[in-house]
């Protein structure tokens, strides 16, 4: 089964915990089965079946141990206080032998919890480093919930399922096995006769067991909605309240709940089977060997003596619970199986963005971004075609136009957020595909429309791209960026929490803080996208002021929505509809009279 291979992928790392594991497992079931094996003398010795002044030998023994043991209890049994001497050394060889094998069933278990925990900790992490390395593309197709979801209820269920079964897998089968071993001993006719009726009920089982898969598929997929459900209604909460949308959000919710609810009482349903079917057909298992072989042994058909077949059905007795375990866990792993599939489809999601094998490295930028024809497309759907632009060092090139014209997509080919479908994008005359994708990012500073801020610390914040920043550093970046004054308002100062994506500021104070933090990193390159465009007047002038600041003796890219602040750029380019129409300084394209002109003017009689 695929979800067990990946299981055990990871069950490789640590093969010294594993071979530990089972070594007690074993040694717990040893003295189990030595437990069982003392039942034969007990009995021979309470019901007084003796030959010449012997206790009867059992068909199940271990060499000259096992003779030497019943030689030395036929000699206690010559007075009637050797007799309960006798009786006394087996209740204490089998008070030790139970001892043993609850010692050893602890240690394994004690062994088992960190093999079981790391294995979740090392799914956990592959699953992040991977969305970490992901492209930024990759997540315009996804709900959050559902990512959210894979790495928290998937992963819980691959707990207290698939990884409930590795119990199972290292230590019933040794049980197991050796019951079966003393079982071919005392009677290999029995133990044929059982052989055949477990593969009928290895079939029932099995047939329930895939049945769960396909539902407990649904409960993921549909504990994933939920999440995204609940993320989008608590990011939007302002206009959900400011629409009145409260009840049509808890009805979405409640529908979506209510399916949940509806698709997991299937789920348990046919999860709870597990545990009668397979103790029914135990206890068929165990009528029909009561029936056979004590007929057998009424009528005398064949060498099995009573003590013999008592302890036969005892040992038979505890091989029932193993293998109600070993169903059980089938029907665990046919669910975990769903989450485990839905986790691998995260981490073996191809990586459009890929680093070359040696690329060059670079730490400073000294000529030119050039983009050769570039084209791009998503989805097949083109959105950049013949794009031919030279952004020398030190200058500021702003990208203006409309709504979906590409501004914002071809910005974000410069730091490889995506590749160009077509054409080349170099930098100092080497394709950015040549570079080592952490030296090309580290090249530049980005600040978005919307502030991207963490819930955490002033300082951590604006530390984000150079964490080894000093608090003196911090407040020097923060100055530039006009953000200093009103942090040394809060009563924590720098080290005040800024809430769940900075709630705890207003939106010019966010928007300082992602300049005070490309301040910090020192990049040449800057990305400005929108930076000032949902501001009002009076946060506006303070950011663009911080701007300003920014980009003394930088390279810039600025996308603009308020072309007053493009002006002094040294170059503008006019994008529609993916290509470059109009492009020169604001007075060469306002005397153009054309498409710049007219949203220059759209906005002025705004």
């Amino acid at each position: 089964m695929k979800s067990l291979r990946i299981i055990f992928q990871y069950i490789s790392k640590y093969p010294g915990l594993v071979a530990f594991y089972f070594i007690l497992n074993l040694l717990s079931a040893v003295f189990s089965l030595i437990s069982l094996a003392l039942l034969a003398p007990f009995l021979s010795l309470i019901f007084g079946i003796q030959e010449n002044n012997k206790l009867l030998g059992s068909r199940f023994s271990i060499g000259k141990v096992t003779d030497t043991f019943y030689e030395f209890l036929s000699q206690l049994l010559v007075t009637d206080a050797g007799k309960v001497k006798a009786l006394g050394l087996i209740c204490i060889i089998l008070l030790t032998a139970i001892l043993l094998k609850n010692i050893f069933l602890y240690l394994s278990m004690y062994v088992l919890a960190p093999i079981r925990n790391r294995i979740i900790n090392d799914m956990r992490s592959d699953m992040f480093q991977k969305i970490l390395q992901l492209p930024v593309g990759f997540f315009n197709d996804q709900r959050k919930g559902d990512i959210m979801s894979k790495l928290t209820n998937d992963l819980q269920d691959v707990e207290f399922s698939t990884i409930s079964f590795l119990e199972t897998f290292f230590r019933e089968p040794v049980i197991i096995i050796l019951y079966l071993f003393a079982m071919i001993k005392l009677s290999p006719e029995l133990s044929l006769f059982l052989l055949l009726f477990l593969p009928i009920a290895g079939l029932v089982i099995g047939r329930i067991g895939r049945s769960l898969k396909k539902v407990s598929t649904r409960v993921q997929e549909k504990l994933g909605d939920i999440l995204s459900t609940i993320e989008e209604t608590l990011g939007g909460m302002r206009v959900v309240k400011a629409f009145n949308a409260e009840d049509q959000q808890l009805k979405k919710f409640n529908n979506e709940n209510e399916l949940l609810y509806n698709i997991k009482n299937k789920a348990n349903r046919r999860r709870d089977l597990a545990s009668p079917v397979s103790e029914t057909l135990g206890i068929l298992a165990v009528c029909c060997v009561l029936f056979y072989g004590g007929r057998l042994v009424l009528l005398k058909d064949f060498a099995l003596n009573a003590t013999d077949f008592l302890t036969y059905i005892a040992i038979f007795t505890q091989i029932i619970n193993p293998l109600k375990s070993f169903s059980s866990a089938s029907y665990n792993i046919q669910k975990g199986a769903a989450s485990i599939e839905r986790i691998q489809q995260l981490i073996t999601v191809e990586e459009t963005i890929k680093e070359i094998d040696n690329p060059k490295h670079i730490s400073s930028f000294n000529h030119s971004i050039e983009l050769r024809n570039v084209g791009f497309a998503y989805q097949e759907k083109g959105i950049l075609k013949n794009i031919n632009l030279v952004i020398e060092k030190g200058k500021t090139v702003a990208l203006v136009g409309s709504s979906g014209a590409g501004k914002s997509t071809l910005a974000d080919l410069v730091p490889r957020f995506h590749d160009v479908s077509s054409g080349e994008l170099l930098i100092d005359g080497i394709n950015i595909k040549n570079y080592a994708l952490k030296d090309l990012r580290n090249l530049m500073g980005i600040v978005t429309q919307e502030p991207i801020l963490f819930n955490d610390t002033i300082a951590a914040n604006i530390a984000l791209g150079n964490p080894t920043a000093s608090l003196e550093e911090i407040e020097k970046a923060a100055r530039i960026a006009n953000a200093h004054q009103f942090i040394s308002h809060k009563e924590g100062g720098y080290l005040s929490n800024i809430g769940d994506r900075g709630s705890k500021l207003s939106g010019g104070e966010r928007q300082r803080m992602t300049i005070a933090r490309a301040v910090l990193k020192n990049p040449p390159i800057l990305i400005l996208d929108e930076a000032t465009s949902s501001l009002d007047t009076e946060s506006e002038r303070l950011v663009q002021d911080a701007i300003n600041n920014l980009m003394k003796d930088r390279t810039s890219l600025v996308i603009a929505h308020r072309l007053s602040t493009v002006r002094h750029a040294d170059e503008i380019i006019v994008l529609q509809k993916g290509e470059i129409v109009e492009r020169g300084r604001h007075e060469e394209l306002i005397a153009h009279n054309g498409i710049y002109k007219k949203l220059v003017d759209m906005q002025e009689v705004k």
